[in-house]
Parts: C-alpha cells; sequence; structure tokens
C-alpha cells in the first residue's frame, strides 16, 4: 500500500498546471535548512505536449507530497521547483539554466520532448544535476551516453524508441502490412523513431517505401497537403505517423479531409499520440462516426509493481486516472528521492552515484516510496520497484520495458488491446 501520511507536517506543491506562475516552491521552515533536497521539474505545461505534460507535473507534486508526510529526506522537507518548458527547445535550455544556476537543484524529471531534453542535458550535465526524463524515448541519447557524454548524470524511466521500433514493426507484421510509408516531426523525437522502425520492420522482411526520402513536418507546421500527399503516394499498406496530439490531430483531420483514411491505407501511431482526447481532437464524420476509430499504436506499458498502488493514489488526489507517462514521472521523482536518502547528501553528485544502488537489484525489493526511505535509513539495501516498471538502470541510464498496442473503439474511447515484450537485457 502507498504511504501518503507517515507522520511530519505535510506541505502542499502547487503545480504550474493549476497556477500562473512559472515556477513554484513548497518548502516549511525545516525545508529551507541546509540539509534540505531541492528537486525541480521541467515539463511542458504549455505547447503540443501540455496534455501530457500538466499530469506528469501532478505526479511528480503527489510523490514530493507524500515523502514529505512521511518525514521527508534527510530530515527535511523536499523542495519542488517547476518550469514550464512549453514544449520548446529554447524554453528548456532557459528552464533548466535557472533550476541548475539560479535554484541549485540537485535533480530535475524532465524534459518530456526529446528535443527539449537534448537541449536541456549538456547544461545539467555541467552543473552536476541529475536528470531524469520521464517519456524522452529518442535513441540518440543511448549513443551519447555510450560515448560518455553525460558523466553519468543521464537517465530516464522510459525506454528507448530503438525498442519502439521493434514494437511498431511487430504489429505492422502482425496487421499483414508488406509496405509502409512514414510521416513524422522533424525532431529528435520523430527522426530517432523512423530509423528505428525502419530498421525493425526491414529486418522483418518489410518495405518503408519512403526510405530514402522519410515525410518530415516542421514543429511550427499548420497545414500538411503536401506532406500528405507524400505519405499516402502509390496507396502503402499502412502510414506511420509519429506525432504530438496537437499537430497529429490535424495532421489526421486533414488527411480524413483529403479522402485519404478510407480504410484501404492502415494507420500506426506511436507513444505522441496516446492520449484520451484523441478521438475527440480529430473529430467526427457527417454521420456522427469517429474518424480515428481502429487507428492502432504502440506506447510504452506501465506495468510495474508498485502500479496499482500509485493509480490508486492519484485517482483519490486527482478524481481521474493516470496518463501515458504519469508512472514514469512518479518513479523519476522517487529514485531521486531515495537515492538523496541513501548518500545522505543533497547534491547532484552525490544522486547519481546512488541511483542505481536504490533501483537495481541486489536490496530488498519495495515498491512503497516512505517505506523504502525507512530502509534506506536503517542502513539497509533496497531495490526500488516501480510503477512505470522495475526501475532498473542500464549502465546508459536506459530502462527495458513492455508496450502497449492501443486503439480508438467506436465509441471514441482508448483501449489497450494486448501488451508486447521487446527489447534486450537492462
Amino acid at each position: 500500500m502507498l504511504t501518503t501520511a507517515c507522520g511530519g507536517t505535510q506541505t502542499t506543491t502547487e503545480s504550474p498546471a493549476n497556477s500562473d506562475a512559472t515556477s513554484t516552491t513548497t518548502a516549511s521552515s525545516d525545508g529551507a535548512a541546509a540539509g534540505a533536497l531541492k528537486l525541480g521539474t521541467l515539463l511542458p505545461i504549455t505547447g503540443d505536449l501540455a496534455q501530457y505534460g500538466t499530469t506528469m507535473q501532478d505526479s511528480v507534486s503527489l510523490l514530493v507530497e507524500s515523502v514529505n508526510a512521511c518525514d521527508g529526506v534527510l530530515g527535511s522537507e523536499v523542495t519542488l521547483i517547476s518550469e514550464d518548458d512549453q514544449t520548446d527547445p529554447a524554453a528548456g535550455a532557459s528552464g533548466m539554466t535557472k533550476l541548475a544556476e539560479v535554484d541549485q537543484v540537485a535533480g530535475v524529471v524532465g524534459a518530456a520532448g526529446s528535443a527539449v531534453s537534448s537541449a536541456a542535458v549538456d547544461i545539467a550535465v555541467r552543473n552536476e544535476v541529475v536528470q531524469i526524463s520521464p517519456s524522452s524515448t529518442s535513441p540518440e541519447f543511448t549513443a551519447r551516453a555510450e560515448k560518455g557524454e553525460f558523466n553519468g548524470y543521464w537517465f530516464r524511466t522510459a525506454p528507448p524508441d530503438s525498442f519502439q521500433g521493434d514494437a511498431l514493426a511487430q504489429l505492422a507484421r502482425d496487421q499483414g502490412l508488406q509496405n509502409v510509408a512514414v510521416f513524422a516531426i522533424n525532431n529528435d523525437y520523430g527522426n530517432g523513431l523512423v530509423q528505428a522502425f525502419t530498421d525493425a520492420f526491414k529486418a522483418q522482411g518489410g518495405t518503408v517505401v519512403n526510405e530514402s526520402n522519410p515525410t518530415l513536418y516542421a514543429e511550427n507546421a499548420t497545414t500538411f497537403d503536401s506532406e500528405l500527399s507524400a505519405a499516402f503516394s502509390g496507396n502503402p499498406d499502412g502510414v506511420l505517423l509519429v506525432a504530438y496530439p496537437e499537430t497529429g490531430s490535424l495532421i489526421l483531420k486533414s488527411a480524413f479531409e483529403q479522402g485519404l483514411l478510407d480504410g484501404e491505407t492502415k494507420i500506426l501511431l506511436t507513444d505522441g499520440m496516446k492520449t484520451n482526447e484523441l478521438a475527440e481532437l480529430v473529430g467526427r464524420d457527417a454521420d456522427g462516426n469517429y474518424i480515428v476509430s481502429g487507428v492502432l499504436g504502440t506506447a510504452p506499458s506501465a506495468t510495474g509493481p508498485g502500479l496499482e498502488a500509485f493509480k490508486s493514489a492519484y485517482n483519490a488526489k486527482f478524481n481521474r486516472e493516470p496518463n501515458v507517462y504519469d508512472p514514469n514521472s512518479w518513479d523519476a521523482a522517487a529514485v531521486m528521492v531515495l537515492a538523496a536518502e541513501a548518500a545522505k547528501a543533497n547534491t547532484g553528485s552525490a544522486l547519481k552515484d546512488q541511483i542505481r544502488e536504490v533501483a537495481n537489484a541486489p536490496g530488498e525489493e519495495v515498491t512503497d516510496v516512505c517505506q523504502a526511505l525507512a530502509l534506506v535509513r536503517e542502513g539497509r539495501d533496497i531495490n526500488y520497484q516501480g510503477a512505470s516498471g522495475n526501475v532498473d538502470f542500464n549502465d546508459q541510464g536506459d530502462v527495458v520495458g513492455a508496450y502497449d498496442i492501443w486503439t480508438i473503439n467506436d465509441n471514441g474511447q482508448l483501449e489497450v488491446q494486448e501488451t508486447i515484450e521487446v527489447g534486450g537485457e537492462s
């Protein structure tokens, strides 16, 4: 059972999702003491990923509130300072600069989008701040970590898109698709996932018809006529759309208006489009049917031992079900507070050296964060088992996970059809 009240003084963490402020700090008089742990969030409260970022922010706030209700970390309440990255790399870099250099946080949960994390991570590393993204899935981070560019300060609680590419290829194969066109946002996320899918689909005998010239759209695009013509040219068996909800819904609506969603070409989507609002965003046809009924997509699956307890606490607090990357956000904050307690220090350098110690085996398996903190205070080794997964980090800061195959049913509701396992050793 998730502990949300274990003694101590509870503080209120105000989320930017419910405030006009760009940054908020929560701390009691004890929280301002020298030993207090300061964490930050760098999440999209506005912009194309706001539908994810606002609930991710709530998840981190709930974690901090829960921890502060059971004696906090290092004998003080945790301080949370939040910045809106606006789904924009420039704003993300500015936000990380403030968190690292002005607020001097030890760790940051974020960013959501890979392009924003790319803009922020060098700032974090330079300032010895741990950055844990709940959802930046570009394979480029793995490559950079292998080169030693992050000095151990980068982690993520969602698996890289090298694994999602495998899941998408398996989905396409299971649907009987022989040739697929790719249509993606032109950023780190889109380019990385296109390459991962292309490699995996070709390995399974499939053909990416526009491999030599993938159809890409600019992040700030508002019209997509020429791109749609290119992607659907030659009537491929399927079109893989890599997008975010705001622009992705416009693309699908435009495709419908151009008569391209005639059922002959299967539409495949990715985690960036997995939102309960997708059917309403795209709209209905003249007969009142949802345009996106029947689309299929992939997204990392939250299958952790701590998932049900997290969902119960989240629902009790916010009266809604968690969003796709909310469990990953909870876990990102959880491993940082546990690492700080284990290190008996509130600096980024101390956190990064202890994160694998509290998250990976060996150690006593524990899902409840307050129970985990109590065990750490007793000097016992722990193996935190998260809401999103087991949260076992490899040398590149990656985790391995399962993927949901999801669809939109005729009632406009998002449904998970099955879960598949992909990826290598963690």
